[in-house]
């Protein structure tokens, strides 16, 4: 009976707006809340610090330095698909943290690659698996805007697999791809400077 009085009161305190500067709004803000140092807007960004709002489903998936504990070494990428994260191993226990879109359900895999190539605006060729699920889809599309591939590429070994940016920034938290890991176009140039041809990147 407790237990349930308790789960009620706390249905209460979500269902009534806090006020602005409040104690329980900052608890609010610092548990969901964008990271420090950036800032949500409903315009076009005017800066790198700045992300619209539509470009992610939940605050969390936006790009931060968090603590990360692994054996693996700096500049490895290590993709959480079940948690829908990137990680990229910084020095000191650290890592740049992404929010991702990640394969949807019997297209999962798991497994380490090395990234083989890098491209900016990347063209797209559907590879005949995907045109039979999906007719209709073009033979070949240039890089651009309005390609799915985004505005950066990392490719991963010899697979069809790949890291790419996404003209769908509102699937990162989502699993929806065909084995590509997603990423928003922003994102996905931040950590296209960040690592090179070479790199380890570790699937789990």
């Amino acid at each position: 009976m407790t237990r349930i009085i308790v789960c009620l009161f706390a249905v209460l305190l979500l269902a009534v707006p806090a006020q602005a500067g409040s104690g329980y709004r900052g608890y609010l803000d610092a548990m969901f809340g964008p990271p420090p140092g950036m800032t949500l807007t409903p315009d076009t960004p005017r800066t790198m610090l700045e992300y619209q709002t539509d470009y992610v489903s939940y605050p969390a998936y936006l790009r931060q330095v968090v603590t990360y504990r692994t054996s693996e070494a700096p500049g490895t990428v290590i993709v959480d698909t079940r948690q829908y994260f990137l990680y990229l191993v910084m020095p000191g226990g650290k890592a740049m943290r992404y929010g991702i879109g990640v394969a949807r359900t019997g297209f999962e895999w798991r497994g380490s690659e090395k990234i083989s190539a890098k491209r900016e605006w990347p063209s797209w060729t559907p590879p005949a698996e995907m045109h039979a699920r999906q007719p209709g889809l073009p033979s070949f599309m240039p890089g651009g805007p309005n390609n799915p591939m985004g505005a950066r590429a990392l490719y991963l070994g010899s697979t069809l697999y790949r890291i790419h940016g996404t003209n769908e920034p509102w699937t990162i938290g989502r699993s929806v791809s065909s084995g590509c890991i997603r990423m928003t176009n922003e994102d996905v140039i931040d950590l296209y400077r960040r690592v090179a041809v070479g790199a380890r990147v570790v699937v789990i």
